[in-house]
């Protein structure tokens, strides 16, 4: 897939959005061929690609330790490449060290993320993969290794001169005048085009380590010699859509090329070169006159653009206003009681491409769960080796999306859950064969699409809760408001989720403090998302979590009571009621009415008492009660009357609120009506967690 970068991105930006997006590649590398106990030609020669890529970019911004952890983690699989035999006995050390080196380079591109800098020594890494090198390069002969540590063009070389091979061909690139960073613009078509072809090389080579190439690229182009995986009409459109491209000549040999005048080629957007009868016919373009499309047996390309997230959400901002804009022109109560057809006509088509519009910029936003379940993966593996315990992830619906903003904020709940699993409930593989179970535990974590909102479990097969231990902990706090008979299990188990609750005896490194799964709870709060827990003991523990699919714009329903406005978000509705008598009506012991529906007694909130408003609708049969429910808990608001469904635009209360506890009695933001008139939108979660 060719990726074209935002041209307002600074060279600093590209390097850190690259590096991040390779470092994960590597990552996922690593993890499955330590799993699969082999590292594949195939995985040897991406890892080196990867590093190499990391060290050119590096070494042109500067960054000497990048750059030089990069070339010695290519060092080792240079020599790997050409002599793969020499892994055997030292594969599981090769993944220990390139993992460090992958945690050091993140974090060292985190840090330059953050403050501008990345100044920590590798050196230390770097002497241990020298070491290795070493000892790989002892026993194999020296040319071996030799030969391979000058090719660092992140594939299968093409001949460097002398008529080009049957399938391979030269096309030579000039760039747009005053366009400057020639060789950065060379390195990242390059970049584009790895993935579309068999052999990829160039000249000059490697043109992202030398900025004085420049002028030679700019003078005379740039020359890619490539084998395509499918067609070269693929590689002319790839280089036609991308930035800065002047134009481009396809040639049949580097004899042939050399002849043809660069000037010539700069000057024309479209040159023809003649070809052999035996090759393949030769094509030459432009980004103005394309050549004809890939015939329809080539596989379809997609073409990507990477965008800077505040632009995404100004977009999304402007998106709301203009819905909540929309609305006030079409609901302008100087319109009502009008027959306007025409009117009401153009208002309708308005509304449908505000819909179109909204879903569009949505989805936008939407990036797949993928990223965040591979991660864990790493986690996993680093906990089996500290803790001495036999695990693996299962991944399910990873291909769920979500909104970005919630996808960033599930990173550290999802780590602090795996983690737990691991530390807590994973037995060690002794305990798990007495206990009948496999010596390797599975932790698994599953997505998917229900309602409206996603639904996210993380499961694991370990040692389940202790009620009676979590009991025992919880009287010791002082946290037991009732009997422990009284206590459900979902209620007991709900409290490894309050601050400072930890089961551990000991402080270690992976649990004892008791803010991990307060962390957990807080975090997935931000996103308005619930979690609730069941475990059997012996068998598992199972979190699920359930979090909108966006934060901006929800489909609510519009409540009255008295003269105040509500908005309650349409996925915690289960069902509308409207009572003839009060022979559902009971009161538990303490005197609280409850509802009997559906076999449960479910307690009834009355809005009106509940925020202290003035309504003259008291009689359960005289209003409407509305079955909601979050999570495990359900309970019916009793409110005036209905308005409506309505698309809203969730806006948080202002600032000088938050000395006032509004999220805990359950208001999560308000939002502005088409007729001016502010509404409160509900939280279902909070305002169950006060009854139940």
């Amino acid at each position: 897939m060719p990726m074209d970068f935002d041209p307002n991105m600074e060279p600093m930006e590209l390097l850190v959005y690259e590096d991040t997006t390779l470092l994960n590649q590597l990552d996922q590398i690593l993890l499955d061929s330590e799993k699969s106990k082999d590292l594949s030609h195939e995985n040897i020669n991406e890892i080196f690609r990867i590093m190499h890529t990391i060290k050119g970019s590096a070494a042109m911004m500067g960054l000497n330790g990048i750059s030089t952890l990069a070339h010695a983690v290519e060092d080792v699989f240079a020599i790997i490449r050409e002599t793969p035999e020499a892994l055997v006995g030292v594969a599981e050390q090769i993944f220990d060290l390139v993992f460090q080196a992958s945690d050091f380079l993140k974090s060292e591109i985190e840090s330059l993320q953050n403050t501008g800098e990345a100044n920590e020594d590798p050196a230390e890494i770097v002497t241990e993969l020298h070491a290795l090198a070493a000892a790989l390069k002892s026993g194999e002969q020296p040319e071996a290794a030799a030969s391979a540590a000058p090719d660092a063009a992140g594939a299968a070389s093409a001949p460097e001169a002398g008529p080009a091979e049957e399938g391979v061909y030269h096309i030579r690139v000039f760039f747009e005048d005053g366009c400057e960073l020639e060789n950065v613009r060379a390195f990242v078509l390059m970049t584009q085009l790895k993935d579309l072809c068999d052999e990829l090389d160039s000249d000059p080579q490697h043109p992202e380590t030398d900025s004085s190439l420049c002028a030679g690229i700019r003078a005379n182009g740039f020359l890619v010699k490539c084998r395509p995986a499918t067609s070269v009409e693929d590689i002319c459109h790839t280089i036609e859509s991308s930035v800065n491209v002047a134009s481009y000549e396809v040639l049949a040999s580097e004899k042939k090329e050399a002849r043809a005048p660069a000037e010539q080629a700069a000057s024309s957007t479209q040159t023809q070169a003649p070809a052999p009868a035996a090759a393949p016919p030769a094509k030459a373009g432009s980004s103005a006159q394309a050549a004809s499309p890939a015939p329809a047996a080539a596989r379809p390309m997609q073409s990507l653009i990477s965008v800077n997230q505040s632009k995404l959400d100004h977009l999304m901002d402007l998106v709301g206003e203009i819905v909540t804009t929309e609305s006030m022109v079409v609901n302008n109560p100087d319109l009502r009681g009008l027959k306007l057809d025409n009117y009401t006509k153009s208002a309708r088509e308005l509304r449908k491409l505000t819909d179109e519009l909204q879903d569009v910029v949505m989805s936008m936003r939407m990036v797949p769960l993928t990223g965040v379940f591979q991660k864990m993966n790493r986690i996993v593996r680093d906990m089996c080796k500290k803790l001495g315990k036999k695990a693996e992830l299962a991944t399910i619906g990873g291909e769920t999306e979500v909104d970005k903003t919630i996808n960033e904020v599930l990173g550290d709940p999802f780590m602090h859950m795996v983690r737990n699993s691991m530390d807590h409930a994973i037995e060690l593989p002794e305990e798990r064969i007495a206990a009948g179970k496999p010596e390797t535990g599975t932790i698994t974590l599953s997505a998917q699409n229900v309602g409206g909102e996603i639904v996210i479990t993380i499961s694991d097969d370990g040692c389940g809760l202790n009620r009676e231990t979590i009991l025992r902990k919880a009287a010791s706090n002082g946290l037991l408001m009732k009997p422990e008979e009284e206590y459900s299990d979902r209620e007991v188990y709900g409290m490894i989720m309050l601050p400072g609750f930890s089961t551990n005896k000991e402080v270690t490194e992976f649990s004892g403090r008791g803010v991990g799964m307060d962390v957990v709870q807080k975090n997935l709060e931000k996103v308005g998302g619930s979690i609730s827990i069941d475990s059997t003991p012996g068998k598992g523990t199972t979190f699920t979590i359930k979090i909108p699919l966006t934060l901006a714009i929800v489909d609510g329903m519009e409540l009255v009571v008295g003269n105040t406005l509500f908005t309650l978000p349409i996925s915690s509705i289960q069902q509308n009621l409207k009572l003839s008598d009060t022979t559902q009506l009971v009161h538990d012991s303490n005197g609280a009415e409850m509802l009997l529906t559906r076999g449960e007694c479910l307690p009834v909130i009355r809005l009106h008492e509940l925020y202290g408003l003035e309504t003259k609708v008291t009689d359960l049969t005289e209003g409407i009660l509305i079955l909601i429910n979050s999570g495990h808990k359900s309970a019916c608001l009793f409110v005036d009357e209905l308005i409506g469904e309505q698309q809203v635009v969730v806006k948080p209360f202002p600032a000088f609120f938050n000395k006032y506890p509004l999220k805990q009695i359950g208001l999560s933001g308000c939002s502005i009506l088409g007729d001016g008139v502010i509404s409160l939108i509900l939280d279902a979660g909070n305002l169950l967690a006060q009854y139940n």
